[in-house]
């Protein structure tokens, strides 16, 4: 299993090994299927820049950088030195893509500098009384006409309630991404769109007004 830290800045996960094998099998093996299925619901496009918000062993971020192409750019933060030194190590030969170390609440980029932001089964990491800055710096740092996309695990299906069992001391209104939908309105995101995706993921997505 995983270890987890409480951090001021969030819950981290810090043994990455550990974490990959543990999606490995919750995906049953298309971890990879499903981190392309949330690039392309993400609206990423050749040419494009991403972010992606708690990137953990850098597997959507690698999606994202198929989607984007040589001439695009993704950039994967967390919190955790530890995932970004083993998503770093994962990057091996590509060069549209790389890992630095940040907060949600508190991104070290500039604004308007990125298409597309995504933050995937993180944002309950992040702690409660931060997540509103978390959107805000969403916002801030995406160009106009840019496209948010929040996911976290839907309780739904197998793996629905197999997360209900692995969060059993969470508020299960934690993982629910749908939560989000009037903090993103208010934050000035508009055509809000929730659906799910196999393995029981819920999506949310918004787009920053041109």
């Amino acid at each position: 299993m995983f270890r987890i830290e409480q951090d001021p800045q969030g819950i981290l996960i810090t043994n990455p090994r550990g974490y990959s094998a543990f999606t490995t099998v919750f995906f049953g093996g298309r971890r990879r299927r499903h981190a392309a299925t949330l690039a392309a619901a993400s609206g990423a496009k050749p040419g494009g820049r991403a972010l992606d918000i708690a990137s953990g062993p850098g597997t959507l971020v690698f999606a994202l950088a198929d989607r984007v192409g040589p001439r695009g750019e993704v950039v994967g933060i967390d919190a955790a030195r530890e995932m970004v030194e083993y998503a770093t190590a994962r990057s091996g030969n590509r060069t549209n893509c790389r890992f630095e170390y940040g907060v949600a609440q508190s991104l070290p980029l500039p604004d308007a500098s990125f298409d597309v932001v995504t933050c995937t089964f993180g944002m309950h990491h992040i702690p409660e009384a931060d997540r509103g800055n978390a959107l805000s710096q969403m916002w801030r740092v995406l160009r106009p006409g840019g496209r948010v996309l929040l996911a976290d695990m839907a309780p739904v299906g197998v793996h629905g309630r197999l997360t209900k069992l692995l969060s059993r001391h969470m508020d299960p209104t934690e993982i629910d991404i749908r939560r989000y939908r009037n903090p993103l309105e208010q934050a000035g995101f508009q055509d809000l769109e929730y659906r799910t995706v196999q393995p029981s993921t819920g999506v949310l997505t918004g787009v920053k007004p041109a």
